[in-house]
Formats: C-alpha cells, sequence, structure tokens
C-alpha cells in the first residue's frame, strides 16, 4: 500500500493509475509491479542497496540486540537482532515537501 495525503492506495488503484498512466493492459502493469517488488525484496534480502533516480534507495539494515522497558509493566526485555527496510527519498522529495504550506 502506498500513502498519499493521508490516503491509502491499495494495490488495484495504484494498477489502475499506472495503467492509465502507462497505456497497457491491467496484466502487463501488475508483471511491472510485481517485477519491482520482487526485485526489491531480492537485493535486500542479500543486505544489497536500491537506488531508483527520481525516488530514492531502498535499504536493509541490521538492527543490533537491545534492551527495552515495558512501559506499562516496566519490565526490561530483551529484543532480539532483525534486520529493517529502509527507505530515503531522494534531494528533491525531500525539498518537495519541505516546501509544503499544509501539514
Amino acid at each position: 500500500m502506498l500513502i498519499i495525503n493521508r490516503y491509502r492506495v491499495e494495490h488495484k488503484e495504484l494498477v489502475k493509475k499506472l495503467q492509465q498512466r502507462l497505456d497497457k493492459s491491467r496484466e502487463e502493469v501488475e508483471a511491472m509491479l510485481d517485477i519491482f517488488c520482487d526485485t526489491v525484496v531480492e537485493r535486500c534480502s542479500q543486505m544489497d542497496s536500491i537506488m531508483i533516480q527520481g525516488l530514492g534507495t531502498f535499504e536493509a539494515r541490521k538492527k543490533m540486540e537491545r534492551i527495552s522497558v515495558n512501559p506499562v509493566t516496566g519490565k526490561r526485555m530483551l529484543v532480539p537482532p532483525k534486520v529493517v527496510l529502509v527507505f530515503k527519498p531522494n534531494t528533491a522529495i525531500k525539498n518537495q515537501l519541505k516546501t509544503r504550506k499544509e501539514l
């Protein structure tokens, strides 16, 4: 799902928008979107990063294990290490977000 202006864009709606823009069939657009998602997952699972010009960088990062405190009980617990997917938008997108008047 993609969130734009606090509005969720579902998979089928994204496919529909891309279909209209690219003038392709629904099956072709779904295949392209699936290939994109599969490529991001595949490369990031190998701890590589993917830079897409005009958009940003997808990167897998390792988080070390840490001790956390449950705010309700005050009990300390060990959080195991994990890998997280991080997206860093490019400078043009960051600048657009900074200059938005409505927040």
